[in-house]
């Protein structure tokens, strides 16, 4: 995949992976339209990033369907199309049924889900018509089970997962490709708010390098750290007693 020159849209553009990819995708030299709620940020980067390629930022709530569409339009306005949608917006979730909230199912499931599908939407008929583009979703390495404290942050990443491999699927004939990102615990400030101990934590910088050398060669599905993929894959498959006897356990405190 050619990403030199791509204008490539970024949401989630200012902290965590999302940031960091918008910096090294700059110094690529990819045009950037960097997405976030979060303008002051977005608008810093923006102007660091700026001295090396073309930037615009856009103050955009992923989770509005009529926002999004206004940010699509302004974005063909500004670069005259899109070539790459990294889709990278997400909120975590540590929900203790002790503190069930139909309101945290809403917030994760908009945010993770439905402010992905929105984008889609938007992006699918030129991409489809044209016969080009690339999709590319922030999914999990927690996709694949119902971690205690983190079923709706689970669901909404299997779910996105899901849709993403159903795309895939039915885009090839377009030539629209659909690239799902599988991390595992990144260090990111969604991460920070953590109070237990991830193995095989990650630096972004790190994570970006591991996605853009996956995006280089063409893989469809990257994700890692390779030891938490290994684990990952390996709880999908052990029978649901084993995997509740082991989810059980209390993870140790940081």
């Amino acid at each position: 995949m050619d990403l030199k020159n791509s204008i490539i849209l970024i949401t989630g553009a200012s902290s965590g992976i999302g940031y960091q990819l918008a910096k090294d995708l700059a110094s690529e030299g990819a045009k950037l339209a960097l997405i976030s709620r979060r303008s002051d940020l977005l608008e810093k980067l923006s102007a660091e990033l700026d001295k090396t390629t073309e930037v615009h930022a856009y103050k955009c709530d992923v989770t509005l369907k009529n926002e999004v569409k206004e940010t699509i339009i302004k974005i063909k306005q500004d670069f005259g199309r899109i070539d790459i949608a990294f889709l990278n917006s997400g909120v975590g979730s540590n929900a203790s049924a002790l503190k069930y909230s139909s309101d945290e199912a809403e917030k994760t499931f908009n945010t993770n889900v439905l402010g992905v599908v929105y984008f889609i939407e938007s992006l699918l008929p030129e991409f489809i018509s044209e016969k080009r583009g690339v999709i590319i979703g922030t999914s999990s390495l927690a996709d694949g089970k119902g971690f205690p404290k983190s079923g709706f942050y689970s669901a909404s990443k299997a779910a996105l997962t899901i849709i993403l491999e159903s795309l895939r699927i039915e885009l090839k004939k377009y030539n629209v490709k659909v690239v799902t990102i599988k991390p595992g615990f990144i260090k990111t400030p969604m991460t920070d708010k953590n109070n237990f101990k991830m193995p095989f934590l990650m630096s972004v910088e790190k994570a970006s390098k591991i996605i853009l050398s996956g995006l280089r060669k063409d893989k469809s599905i990257i994700q890692f750290p390779l030891a938490t993929a290994i684990a990952a894959n390996i709880l999908k498959m052990i029978p649901a007693r084993w995997f509740e006897f082991i989810a059980s356990k209390e993870p140790k405190a940081k």
